[in-house]
C-alpha cells in the first residue's frame, strides 16, 4: 500500500510559511496545481486553513527539507513510517485450520437443517467453504454424505455465536416469524368470517321436524267456520 500525504493543503500552508521551497516542490510534494499554491501565498485560496507541520506528524525530515532548500530540483519524499499499518484484509470465506477442516461438512448439515433460510454465501462466510460443496450436502451428493452428523459450528470452533447471530439475523429479515404464521392459521380473513355459515347440528335437524309436525297435527285439528255454524 502506497503511503499517502495526510492533509496536503494544511502542509501545503505550512511549507509554504515557515520554508523557501518552491511552488513546484510543494506543489509535487502536496499533490497540487503549482498556482494553487501560489494562490495559498498570495492568501487567495486556503485562507481559513491551518497549516500542519509535517515534521511533528513524521512525514518529512528537517534534513529532508533543508536539502531541498538547497536545490530547486530536489523532490521532497515523505519520511518513512515509525508505525507499520497492516493491510486491510479482502473479504472472502473464512480461514479454517486445517485441524477442523474436517468438521466442516458435519457443520454445514447443521446449518442446512437447522437454519434453511442462510444462503450459500453466508454458510460460506462462517465455516470457510465453498458453495459446490454446501450444495453437494445440500443434494446429498457429498462423497461422506452417510457419515456426516450435524455439529454447531459453535461448538466446532468454526464460527463464533454472534458472527452465526448475525448472519441469522440478516437471512431473517422481511421474513414472517413462526409466532405470526400460527396466528394467521388461527385467525380467519374477514371475507371468510362472513361467508361462513355452519352447518346445522342433527338435533337442531330433529327440533325443526317436531316444529314442523306438531303445527300441521294443529292445522288439522282445528274446526273450520262452516262446520261451527252447523253445530249451533
Amino acid at each position: 500500500m502506497a503511503q499517502q500525504l495526510l492533509m496536503p493543503k494544511a502542509t501545503a500552508v505550512w511549507l509554504v510559511d515557515n520554508t523557501s521551497l518552491s511552488f513546484e516542490q510543494i506543489a509535487e510534494f502536496c499533490t497540487l496545481h503549482p498556482l494553487e499554491v501560489k494562490a495559498i501565498a498570495d492568501g487567495e485560496a486556503a485562507q481559513g486553513i491551518k497549516g500542519m507541520d509535517p515534521i511533528i506528524t513524521g512525514q518529512l525530515t528537517r534534513e529532508e527539507i533543508v536539502r531541498a532548500e538547497k536545490d530547486p530540483r530536489h523532490k521532497l519524499k515523505l519520511a518513512p513510517p515509525k508505525v507499520r499499518v497492516p493491510e486491510a484484509k479482502r473479504k472472502g470465506p473464512r480461514y479454517t485450520p486445517v485441524s477442523k477442516r474436517q468438521d466442516r461438512p458435519n457443520a454445514i448439515l447443521w446449518l442446512v437443517r437447522n437454519h434453511p433460510e442462510l444462503k450459500d454465501n453466508a454458510i460460506s462466510r462462517l465455516v470457510g467453504t465453498t458453495k459446490h460443496t454446501i450444495e453437494q450436502i445440500r443434494e446429498r451428493t457429498h462423497w461422506n454424505s452417510a457419515n456426516l452428523q450435524p455439529m454447531d459450528p459453535v461448538t466446532l470452533g468454526l464460527c463464533s455465536q454472534i458472527d452465526l447471530d448475525l448472519e441469522v439475523e440478516k437471512a431473517s429479515r422481511g421474513m414472517p416469524r413462526p409466532e405470526e404464521l400460527a396466528e394467521e392459521e388461527r385467525l380467519l380473513s374477514a371475507a371468510q368470517t362472513q361467508n361462513y355459515r355452519p352447518a346445522p347440528r342433527e338435533d337442531e335437524e330433529l327440533d325443526a321436524a317436531a316444529v314442523f309436525a306438531k303445527l300441521s297435527s294443529m292445522r288439522r285439528t282445528e274446526p273450520e267456520e262452516g262446520e261451527e255454524d252447523e253445530i249451533v
